[in-house]
């Protein structure tokens, strides 16, 4: 049993040199999945992600979204992203937007933008603009451009914030800056209608 914990023990001091080294060697793949196995949040949610992308196994969204299960579990916010996804789009489970939230929602609170991003999507689809609007200032805030393009139709529309063209050129500016294209499209649009808005 000493053999066994010490084993784990190495490799989990090891397990990020693991992940940067070829992920598709047996040997890899092996120590992934016996760390995993003993209950790592980390290489729970590696394995997610072989198993979502076909990295090494066979591609198998059932198999992630057990493992990223197992890693959100334990407050993986990489794994809750990806099992919010999973869900929301009924890849590898069944379809469930209340379950998609709660995944999004708990990675958002741990600072994840994407996960912020999306918590503000979900806001948006019910209705609830000034949800939305609080949760893509976080992740604009945070350097998320979907969430600073996003921000940005907010203020132009006036949905859960007040109308501004101001914010609404300085959140495409710096979603543009980052190559979103439709911010972009969307600046140019502004500056010739509201030049004033363009300083």
């Amino acid at each position: 049993m000493t053999h066994i914990n010490t084993t784990l023990l190495i490799l989990m001091l090891l397990f990020p040199f693991y992940a940067l080294a070829d992920s598709s060697s047996d040997e890899t793949l092996s120590n992934t999945k016996l760390l995993a196995e003993a209950g790592y949040a980390g290489p729970q949610w590696v394995l997610g992600t072989r198993y979502e992308t076909g990295d090494g196994v066979t591609e198998d969204l059932t198999e992630a979204a057990k493992w990223y299960r197992k890693a959100a579990e334990q407050g993986h916010k990489d794994a809750q992203v990806h099992l919010g996804s999973l869900y929301y789009f009924g890849k590898g489970v069944a379809r469930d937007v209340s379950e998609s939230t709660k995944w999004f929602r708990k990675a958002a609170e741990q600072g994840d933008t994407i996960a912020q991003y999306f918590v503000g999507r979900l806001y948006y689809i019910d209705g609830d603009y000034a949800g939305a609007a609080e949760w893509y200032r976080k992740a604009a805030e945070g350097g998320e451009s979907a969430a600073q393009l996003a921000l940005g139709y907010a203020y132009i529309e006036g949905q859960g914030v007040q109308m501004n063209k101001i914010e609404a050129y300085n959140w495409w500016l710096k979603a543009a800056k980052q190559g979103q294209k439709h911010a972009q499209n969307n600046l140019d649009i502004l500056c010739q209608k509201s030049p004033w808005a363009c300083k």
